[in-house]
């Protein structure tokens, strides 16, 4: 009887925590489930699931890249400077943050296949490097409309409306941020799910030898997996610089931490107990619920990161008490 409320738990756990909370809130605030609100929530979430989704695809070749924080940062104000201070067309805008990104993943991938750091070293190393760039790059200033340089002088270029409309625009009156989510969650559950290069990613991290003598080649599929994670990380600061209007410094540290725990979250959605694209989803809501309850309760700001580690240190639980008891 134990054994089966325990991975009824782990299995539904989660949903079960979501199912509740949307019901607390939603007693406590009778504007919590207007379809608004729940707008508000897809779409504060939609920046932090492109980032997850990169440290999934990491966490799914037994790696974990703590870069992907400052990836958004770089990603953030290069599109902020390409656009307000070199008033490059929207296209360019988009493809050099995320070749920016493609880049970063190759570095980390490098350190980690080739040189042999051990991933947690070498993404944190890289971490730093990337936010120093940002920050040296942009003399520590943020980047916006008509902002003023040190010699006095005014950028010419400005935010425009097509570029605006990425991050803060509607389609058919589903916020944009939100439909490119869903599309990117369904198009990467399916990569995963159904094609050849998605199984022998989860080979690769179930066990490396026994993928490299099955004829994989292990070392491109985990520099493909660092390849991509830099890549959603690029794309999720784009979306960051086109829903605020200006290119914010550090602007992806905060997301590093929310990434994370959607991931770990994401380990016991439905008894996964594997990293998965669909059970990060869950995680990501089950935070910007939170958050959003919280903030519609008046919680002062400072107060979510005890929120957000809590999260976190009950999806670890849940997820490494259900692991080693299969062990044992």
């Amino acid at each position: 009887m134990k054994e089966k409320s325990l991975d009824f738990s782990f299995k539904y756990g989660a949903l079960f925590i979501i199912a509740l909370v949307i019901i607390v809130f939603s007693i406590i605030n009778e504007n919590f489930m207007t379809y608004d609100n729940i707008a508000d929530i897809l779409r504060s979430i939609s920046i932090v699931m492109f980032v997850a989704i990169g440290v999934t695809l990491s966490q799914i070749v037994d790696g974990f890249d703590l870069s992907v924080g400052s990836t958004v940062s770089l990603a953030t104000v290069g599109a902020a400077a390409l656009m307000v201070w070199y008033q490059q067309p929207l296209i360019i805008v988009i493809i050099v943050p995320i070749i920016i990104g493609a880049v970063i993943g190759l570095l980390n991938a490098l350190l980690i296949v080739k040189v042999r750091i051990p991933d947690l070293l070498a993404t944190l190393a890289v971490m730093y490097i990337i936010g120093g760039v940002q920050k040296t790059y942009t003399k520590g200033f943020s980047i916006y409309n008509n902002m003023r340089f040190q010699d006095g002088t005014v950028a010419k270029g400005k935010f425009t409306p097509e570029f605006l409309w990425i991050g803060q625009g509607k389609l058919l009156g589903v916020p944009v941020p939100v439909i490119l989510m869903l599309v990117a969650v369904i198009a990467v559950h399916i990569f995963l799910t159904y094609t050849r290069w998605g199984r022998q990613m989860y080979m690769t991290g179930g066990n490396r030898e026994a993928a490299r003598l099955s004829g994989i080649s292990v070392n491109k599929i985990r520099l493909a997996a660092y390849v991509l994670s830099g890549i959603f990380a690029a794309f999720g600061g784009i979306l960051y610089a086109s829903r605020v209007g200006s290119g914010q410094i550090d602007a992806g540290a905060p997301l590093l931490m929310e990434a994370v725990a959607s991931v770990f979250v994401g380990y016991s959605v439905l008894g996964a107990g594997k990293p998965n694209v669909i059970g990060t989803f869950f995680g990501a809501v089950l935070i910007g619920i939170l958050l959003n309850g919280l903030t519609m309760l008046n919680v002062p700001y400072f107060g979510f990161d005890i929120v957000k580690g809590g999260v976190l240190v009950l999806a670890l639980a849940i997820t490494f008490v259900h692991l080693n008891r299969k062990k044992a």
